[in-house]
Parts: structure tokens; sequence; C-alpha cells
């Protein structure tokens, strides 16, 4: 059973799970080209953060973090091990219940173009590309030219 959890602080899970998604993402993108939040950032009052456990055991994150027109996807990542299984579903619906509770309507989100799995994930839950958003539509080029911009309205 998939279990998706409200975090209000940092917690060594959290700490494992975010490095984890930065070493994934080092990988592929220049440090440039990597917008997501600092752990300290993901705890900011304007941001619920969830961690996902499959069977008792840490198995992914995802944070919601609300503006006034829309809330965005943070920090979404799950486990090699446990992918395939549900927990990105999981998570996403814990993060659209958060946005619909706190009244919104739009979610977007920031993904990297060779984030292939994640894009289809993204795409198959109903998310669209949409152009860039702030604050990355005032990015340079050469920081958001690894971007890939989606929007879903709930």
């Amino acid at each position: 059973m998939i279990a998706v959890e409200h975090v209000p602080a940092p917690t060594d899970e959290v700490r494992v799970l975010v490095g984890e998604l930065e070493a994934e993402l080092a990988a592929l993108y220049r440090p440039e080209q990597r917008h997501g939040l600092k752990l300290d950032a993901i705890f900011e009052p304007h941001i619920r953060f969830f961690v996902a456990r499959l069977d008792g055991e840490a198995a992914g994150c995802g944070g919601i973090a609300f503006f006034d027109a829309f809330a965005e996807v943070k920090r979404m990542y799950v486990r090699p091990a446990w992918r395939g299984r549900g927990v990105a579903d999981a998570i996403m619906t814990r993060l659209e219940q958060e946005a619909r509770r706190h009244g919104q309507r739009l979610l977007k989100l920031e993904g990297g173009t060779l984030n292939h799995a994640a894009n289809r994930f993204y795409r198959r839950v109903g998310f669209r590309d949409c152009p860039p958003f702030e604050p990355y539509a005032s990015m340079p080029a050469h920081a958001i030219e690894t971007s890939v911009f989606m929007a879903k309205t709930l």
C-alpha cells in the first residue's frame, strides 16, 4: 500500500530523497539548468511537501508551491526501485488534492527535456506543454534551453 504523508520540516529521509534527485539531475543538466528548490526552501510557508511510502519505506517525494494564479509541482521524485508501481500517481493525486483544497485550479511545472519518463508521466496524467512562466520566463535563454514547461487545469 502507498501512503503519501505531509512532512512539515526537513528529515533525514527528505534529505536523502532530494539528494538522490539532485544526483540524477546533475548527471543530465548543467548547474545553471537545474532549478529545483534547495532543501530549506521546500519548507517555506507557501509550500507543502510530501513523502510517499510503499510498505512503510520512503519511495518518493513531491511538493506543491502555492502562488496567486496557480500552484507549482516541486521536487517530484520516485526512487528507481519503486518506479512503475503507482508511487508517482499517488504523489500527484495528493498534490492535486492539496491544490484543490487551497482553491487552486491550475497546476504548472518545470521539468527537463532529458527526463523522458517523467515527461511521459506528466502528459499521461493530463499536463500539456505551456510557455515558460515566472520565475523561469525571466531567466536567460541558456538557463531554460533544456526546460519543459507544462500546465494542467484541475
